[in-house]
């Protein structure tokens, strides 16, 4: 009998192995993607709602924006109409697992939502040959398009925005976090979560936020799966950094709760510094919360970012007004610690 209790111990350890997230990896390609006026037709034949902002005639560029956990293609509605009247083209669709996706909720795993990136690329390109095609990445998808651009098959994109793109590894995370995080995939990967409680502030735009609460295509509640899943992307953006070597803009609010300062601090100084082969800027917004692009100073942004589509070597409008402070690979790296405590 002295040894049941090892052998409990190793009992429970297979139980918790065979209780562990198993994502479905995506399947092979079995139809030929597509673009309707409002579905983007994946890889796998998956309809994933589209929504697309045009200006009035040729546009100047294009932009494909990724949006944010438990958000969908609608984060970027205010802004692609201030672009769209500005000549840019925005084609945004809502990833897996979130927005009007079927299996909303559910954790799509992070190599599906990197070849549909890759796949809605191919097919933007093909409608736009020779316009100047750009990706904007919001928290989760800036994550996304990390992890997607590898130095062995780059995104043929002429430009990437990272707007407080989700780098909060569990390298960066206090001990308890990650071993509850663990405990709850394993045992309970179906309770979901709510953010009640905890305090935290996205955004300055309360209205924006109430709209939010009353939108039925906003996630309200988290899979703690779908938790973990978003976590090991985190982890996978984090890892990618030192491999990113995209032109690329960074913009991070000092007031960001959702992704604290300190793995963005070292995002930027010590795992990117050095690698970059083209303009970098990153500017850092004072009164900036995680939701830059739709804060109350979101017009601030917006001009920003128009401005570095126009010319990346361009003084910012922004700096000038010194609402930002523009920091280059070439200047002292500072970021405002701000450290939130969950994702």
């Amino acid at each position: 009998m002295k040894f049941l209790p090892a052998l409990l111990i190793i009992l429970s350890g297979f139980f918790l192995w065979a209780c562990a997230p198993h994502f479905k990896p995506p399947e092979k390609m079995t139809v030929e993607p597509q673009l309707t006026d409002t579905a983007f037709i994946s890889f796998d034949g998956s309809a994933l709602p589209l929504q697309t902002w045009l200006p009035s005639g040729p546009p100047r560029a294009v932009m494909i924006p990724l949006h944010g956990y438990n958000d969908y293609s609608n984060f970027i509605r205010d802004a692609a109409v201030w672009f769209s009247d500005r000549g840019i083209a925005v084609y945004a669709y809502d990833q897996r697992g979130f927005g009007g996706t079927p299996n909303r909720g559910k954790w799509a795993g992070q190599s599906a939502m990197c070849l549909d990136l890759r796949t809605i690329i191919k097919l933007v390109r093909q409608r736009y040959p020779d316009i100047p095609l750009y990706l904007l990445g919001d928290s989760m998808g800036g994550a996304v398009i990390m992890v997607a651009d590898t130095p062995e098959n780059s995104l043929p994109v002429d430009g990437v925005i990272l707007v407080a793109p989700a780098v909060w590894s569990r390298q960066t995370m206090p001990f308890y976090q990650r071993w509850v995080l663990w405990l709850g995939a394993r045992l309970m990967p179906w309770l979901q979560l709510t953010g009640e409680g905890l305090h935290i502030t996205p955004s300055d735009n309360r209205e924006m936020l109430k709209a939010l609460g009353r939108d039925p295509l906003v996630i309200k509640e988290s899979r703690i799966d779908a938790i973990y899943g978003l976590v090991n992307l985190m982890d996978a953006a984090y890892e990618a950094a030192v491999r990113f070597n995209s032109k690329v803009l960074f913009l991070y609010g000092a007031k960001d709760e959702i992704i604290p300062a300190r793995p963005m601090e070292d995002v930027f100084e010590t795992r990117l510094h050095g690698h970059f082969s083209g303009p970098q800027r990153l500017l850092v917004y004072e009164n900036g919360y995680h939701m830059l692009l739709r804060d109350l100073q979101a017009k601030v942004v917006w001009q920003d970012i128009f401005c570095w589509l126009s010319c990346p070597v361009e003084e910012f409008p922004s700096v000038r007004e010194k609402v930002a402070h523009e920091i280059t690979r070439d200047e002292e790296m500072k970021v405002f610690m701000h450290p939130a405590s969950v994702i």
